[in-house]
């Protein structure tokens, strides 16, 4: 076995230098009177074997070091945001680069000190405000693994074993959402990049079904494009159609219903109202809205969709994580049904960011992005089977994700991710319960998935707004808790936005006893919040 110590690669204070002596440059025919060459540096890669042991003794050395500087009190540091960030500049010292290096030892003390000091601790209890787990140690552990690889998933010779690996979780994931066996994917760098991939794909069929070359010519001669989604949608539908040309009016929002699902009727009519001069691109659909985790009727939706000839996408970033619970995977029913659907699983899959994926019912639909070139594709190349994952993708150098998410799934299988999953809806409908019955809080949205919507309840109802967002700056600044925010307007016309407080709940090890604890912080950060702002008043 090699360890970091029998490493001659090893130094712990700086990269080896070796000076080439005379005799090795007269050795060399011809060189004689020439200067010596430039010194070699000696350095450890991560690559190799004693790389990848110097890679396993560097992270231990400086995670037991950053270990000692963890929050006392809660899951972020406390103090001024401005305050926090000019320490971790200070402590990284002057914006230029040193001379003179510090050595592996010294770089990552420094580096994980400010890291964990100045950092989010997402494993805290109370630690519930974002879309946004700590990864488990295992994903973590293979992420490591592929970042020494430096695999790019382009060509089959900068890849390899990695292609299988993306292929291989893409099928589980496929099959997972049922999509059958042309069903296909790629790993993007992110949910709001899947769906970006998904309406270029949705573009390229609406063009092709007016004869139009989208790729070639532009989207000019593709009239008035529509995407229809939720009110409720995530913004990066909106971000996804200015990017592809589309614009943004080119969106028209669907009418939700009580519990924040998209209205089939509402979309029928919507589609039914466009006339000739109009190109419906894509219904998008939402598995889990960031705000509420609704589910929209997916098999009304795709019924609809059909009838209109139209491309359905779900967004299940969120939800998508509910397929591994036997017990709420029902939610998903008609998941099937889409031509493609965008997977997070550095949400609800507890994988270091990212790991998204882009799912499509038919493999055919990734022509679009077809490309040959030369120094990487080339078709005999790829007839003879060294091809890449390079005409999937709108990258060309992409990292393995999915080797992660492979030792993950091999490590827990579906029955202990689900368990997680369950725990964590169960987590949901605790704080729902306790909220609803607590009287200085307010129920705003039951737990579908793993959030709760809520609103602390001032005497003073003109007050609410401005309190529920100033306790929740009280908490971020003592670093005790972190509690999301967002802004919710009731159904019915008229009505105003209102400040709302929501928990995001991903963690496993998290016990209804640490929400009820939570939940009476934001209680008591609520009452003196209140008297603060009448004081001031």
């Amino acid at each position: 076995m090699i360890t970091a110590a029998d490493s001659p690669l090893q130094n712990r204070s700086g990269p080896a230098v070796t000076e080439p002596g005379p005799r090795d440059h007269d050795a060399r025919p011809g060189t004689r009177g020439e200067p010596p060459p430039a010194s070699r540096v000696a350095v450890p890669l991560a690559g190799t074997g004693h790389g990848l042991a110097e890679v396993a003794a560097a992270v231990t050395r400086a995670a037991c070091g950053a270990l000692v500087t963890r929050h006392p009190r809660g899951p972020l540091p406390a103090g001024d945001p401005d305050a926090v960030l000019s320490d971790v500049t200070d402590t990284l010292g002057p914006r230029a680069l040193p001379e003179h290096g510090l050595g592996t030892d010294a770089a990552l003390h420094r580096v994980a000190r400010v890291l964990v000091e100045h950092g989010i601790e997402l494993g805290h209890p109370w630690a519930a405000a974002h879309l946004q787990p700590a990864p488990l140690a295992v994903a973590v552990a293979a992420d490591t693994l592929a970042s020494a690889g430096n695999a790019s998933l382009d060509t089959y010779d900068s890849a390899a074993s990695a292609i299988a690996v993306e292929r291989w979780v893409i099928g589980v994931l496929a099959g997972l959402a049922g999509l059958g066996d042309a069903a296909e994917g790629v790993f993007t760098p992110g949910g709001s990049l899947s769906n970006l991939m998904a309406l270029l794909l949705a573009r390229e069929h609406a063009a092709v079904r007016r004869g139009v070359d989208v790729r070639r010519n532009g989207v000019a001669g593709l009239p008035n494009p529509v995407v229809l989604c939720s009110s409720v949608a995530h913004f990066s539908v909106h971000r996804a159609c200015a990017t592809l040309g589309l614009g943004e009016a080119a969106v028209r929002p669907v009418p939700v219903d009580q519990r924040w699902r998209m209205r089939p009727e509402a979309l029928a009519a919507a589609l039914a109202g466009l006339d000739g001069g109009h190109t419906p691109v894509a219904v998008v659909a939402t598995a889990g809205t960031t705000d509420f985790g609704s589910v929209d009727p997916l098999p009304e939706i795709a019924e609809v969709a059909r009838e209109h000839g139209t491309w359905l996408h779900v967004d299940a970033a969120y939800g998508f994580g509910a397929l591994l619970s036997p017990r709420l995977a029902g939610r998903l029913a008609g998941l099937a049904l889409a031509d493609s659907v965008t997977v997070d699983l550095h949400k609800l899959g507890w994988q270091p960011a990212s790991a998204s994926a882009l799912l499509v019912r038919d493999a055919a639909a990734f022509a679009a992005l077809d490309r040959s070139v030369a120094y990487l594709n080339p078709a005999d190349d790829a007839a003879a089977g060294y091809d890449g994952l390079l005409g999937r993708s709108l990258q060309t150098t992409r990292r393995p994700d999915a080797v992660k998410v492979a030792a993950t799934l091999l490590a827990y299988g579906r029955r202990g991710l689900g368990q997680m999953v369950e725990h964590c809806h169960d987590l949901a409908r605790h704080a729902e319960r306790w909220i609803a019955a607590a009287p200085r809080l307010e129920l705003v949205a039951p737990a579908e998935l793993t959030t709760v919507v809520f609103r602390y309840r001032t005497a003073d109802p003109a007050l609410a707004d401005e309190v529920n967002a100033a306790l929740r700056r009280r908490l971020l600044r003592s670093g005790q808790a972190l509690v999301g925010r967002t802004a919710v307007r009731p159904a019915g016309p008229g009505s105003a936005e209102r400040t709302c407080l929501k928990l995001t709940l991903l963690n496993p090890n998290t016990t209804p006893r640490d929400l009820d604890d939570l939940l009476a912080a934001v209680v008591d950060a609520g009452v003196a919040t209140e008297a603060a702002t009448k004081g001031a008043a």
